[in-house]
């Protein structure tokens, strides 16, 4: 049986330190599972998400409707119910309401729920709406 010493984990070590982490593309180079792929398509579609994933439109350059879906309405109320029970502070008055599916759903009428939401657009760029610019039926 075979024991490891301590001069193996340190040249284990060593060697992981002298990786260079400069750049976004020797990461994906060395540590993507498709980096050494036949596909390359598939491996450059991943390099431009990378570099297009920080990117975000401008408020008058949007591209999706100005409407709150049903799934994120689901996503916002079940967070800050969430937030509630866990002891964040209220941003409304309550009148004897316990439940914090229900004070959240007031917050969201009354648009003070303080929750940016993001929508992911399909070229990795994104768009941030403030609830106070979405309409909510």
């Amino acid at each position: 049986m075979e024991t490891k010493n301590d001069e193996d984990d340190f040249d284990s070590i060593q060697a992981v330190s002298e990786i260079n982490f400069s750049s976004e593309e020797h990461f994906f180079e060395n540590f993507n599972p498709i980096s050494n792929s036949e596909n390359l398509m598939e491996n450059n579609y991943f390099k431009n998400f990378l570099k297009n994933q920080e990117e975000t439109l401008s408020q008058d350059k949007r591209k999706t409707l100005p409407f709150l879906t049903k799934y994120e309405k689901a996503r916002i109320l079940g967070a800050r119910a969430l937030q509630i029970s866990m002891g964040a502070p209220l941003m409304i008055e309550i009148e004897g309401e316990t439940d914090a599916l229900d004070i959240a759903a007031k917050e969201l009428l009354k648009r003070k729920i303080p929750i940016t939401l993001r929508r992911y657009l399909p070229n990795g760029t994104f768009e941030d709406w403030d609830l106070d610019e979405l309409i909510i039926e």
